[in-house]
This record gives C-alpha cells, structure tokens and sequence, in this order.
C-alpha cells in the first residue's frame, strides 16, 4: 500500500476499533478455543484444533493488514476543506439522466461501502468527481453502459 494514502477520521476510527476488537477480544478468545482443542488429545486428527489454528491464521492476517493500512494513510480533516471544486472528503449530491439524485461521499478505498454512499477517490465514479464544480456534467462507465451525473451540489461534513 502506498505511504500517506488519504483516509478520513471516521473510516481511522473505524479500523481502529475493529483492530482492537480483533486483538483484545477475538484473538483472546481463539487462544482459549486452541487450548480446549489441543486437550482433547491427538493433535493429527483433532478437527477443532485443526479449524481454531486456520481462524487464528486467517486473523493474524487481517490484523496485519489493518496495521499496515493504519500505518500507511494519512487522516485528512475533512471539516477544514475549503474548494470551489469537489476533492477528497466531499459529499457530492449527483442527479443521472433519469432524473434520480443519489449521493456520495468521496472516501478511502479501505473505507468505501457503496450499500453507504461511501465511494473511493479512485473509483471511476470518483476519480470522474474529482475537481468538478456545480453544474459540470461527467460520464461513467458502467458495466451496464455509460451514465451520466450532473453536479447538484457538494459539501464537506
């Protein structure tokens, strides 16, 4: 990952608290599970010896991954943005060529959630966002065909 990619505070917090949970809580609690298991006696044959060491496998991975991603990005307040042009942290209020609003807030990509409206700055809707105004029109390619967003309005909450 590369150095000092952006994230906002509310995506930090958020990986944060799931690092501590999976470190104070989850690995706990499999260290536990793997002793139970490994009392049971042969450890060749042991099914729940065998699963409890392959989910502490697969969390001491993603506990990695979230400390390299934590170490690597770089918090950007967002509340003390001021552009005329839309940038990273900005909720951008879009209607398409239905006539439909949505709305998208310009993330991280380890933050972005779509179901959210939390979108990645390098996504291609949001790398189409990045320096528009109001009024500007952009085209996104999608799997389903080309849309087209004009600009409402955005802010930076």
């Amino acid at each position: 990952m590369e150095k000092n990619t952006p994230i906002t505070q509310e995506g930090f917090d958020k990986l944060n608290q799931e690092l501590e949970q999976l470190i104070k809580v989850e690995r706990e609690e499999l260290k536990v599970v793997i002793a139970e298991a490994r009392a049971l006696g042969d450890l060749k044959e042991n099914a729940e010896y065998h699963s409890a060491k392959e989910k502490q496998a697969l969390l001491e991975g993603r506990i990695g991954t979230l400390q390299g991603i934590l170490a690597s990005c770089q918090v950007i307040d967002i509340k003390s943005i001021k552009s005329d042009k839309i940038v990273f942290g900005a909720t951008v209020t879009l209607n398409n060529e239905e006539g439909e609003v949505v709305v998208y807030k310009i993330v991280g990509q380890e933050e972005s959630d779509i179901k959210s409206g939390k979108i990645s700055y390098a996504s291609p809707i949001g790398k189409a966002l990045i320096g528009k105004e109001e009024g500007d029109t952009i085209l996104v390619r999608a799997p389903k065909g080309n849309i087209e967003y004009e600009v409402e309005s955005f802010t930076f909450e």
